[in-house]
């Protein structure tokens, strides 16, 4: 069995599994601004499930510009106190089990290459639509990670430009684009995801106009990833991916796209996530077996 934690901007979900992904135990620590008191409560919590399972070793999904070689976290995030420490080093110092970890986006991908939509793939693209859009790469069945570790950051790929102000993909095609449109126009921060959608269904115009241009610009993104690397396969998550009709929608924009253009282009295969708030649970268990079996 192995302990595996997933590190989030409000809690760090744990839970202990088998290799296979089947997840036993599962729980929430506190997330703490200290490092000490952080990896102190993560030792303690490892040291009671001893008790029970016989754990072999650590996986970790975390935020940030993750090395998993030397285990120090880069990069931001909402949780500051894990970037600079050697978290590998020192939580094999406290815990006496190999440590592996891996960026959170890049756990979710190798979760759906271990036992989801993506199972089997060898080369495929994870991306995350959310506040932003993240992802990852899957070369020959391993994370490509690029020289400066973003491999996968989707979100930085430039879409348009717009009042002198270039655009990128995450302010173009993130659940937030449509939700800050409709906010904008009618001075109202109360409006979410859910209630555009709501409005939309009801014919509001606005709302139906901010929805309609979120999907034109992830189909636009969608088909310019699957020609950059051709993958297999595109796996979507996030929490919109749940909503009915999701990629029959997007692959409904990228049909119109591909009738627009004068050359031949393929048609990307497009699934969502199994595992939803599971992905970097079981995603990090796959990373750990990856590098010590």
């Amino acid at each position: 069995m192995y302990a595996c934690i997933d590190i989030g901007g409000t809690a760090i979900k744990v839970a202990v599994s088998d290799k296979l992904g089947n997840l036993k135990s599962k729980s929430k620590l506190k997330v703490k601004d200290n490092f000490e008191e952080l990896s102190n409560d993560v030792a303690n919590w490892i040291k009671d499930m001893k008790k029970e399972y016989e754990i072999e070793g650590l996986a970790i999904s975390s935020p940030g510009a993750v090395d998993s070689k030397s285990g120090i976290v880069g990069g931001d995030s909402a949780v500051k106190c894990i970037h600079g420490p050697n978290l590998k080093e020192i939580f094999k110092e406290k815990t006496g089990l190999n440590v592996s970890i891996e960026n959170d986006a890049n756990c979710a991908a190798l979760a759906e290459v271990l036992s989801g939509n993506a199972r089997g793939a060898k080369d495929m693209m994870f991306l995350v639509c959310g506040t932003g859009i993240g992802g990852a790469i899957v070369k020959d069945g391993k994370i490509h990670k690029g020289k400066h570790l973003y491999g996968g950051e989707f979100g930085c790929m430039i879409m348009e430009e717009e009042d002198g102000k270039y655009r990128n993909f995450s302010e173009c095609a993130s659940t937030m684009s449509f939700v800050r449109k409709v906010r904008k126009h009618y001075k109202d921060d109360s409006y979410d995801g859910e209630r555009i959608f709501k409005e939309a269904s009801e014919g509001n115009e606005i709302c139906i106009d901010a929805i309609n241009t979120f999907y034109k610009n992830l189909a636009k993104g969608i088909f310019n990833l699957q020609h950059i690397y051709d993958p297999e396969i595109i796996v979507i998550g996030g929490g919109i991916s749940s909503r009915e009709g999701f990629v029959e929608r997007i692959n409904s924009e990228i049909k119109e796209i591909r009738e627009s253009i004068d050359i031949k282009t393929i048609e990307p295969k497009l699934d969502i996530c199994v595992h939803k708030n599971d992905s970097n649970l079981i995603g990090a268990l796959a990373n750990y077996l990856n590098e010590y079996n």
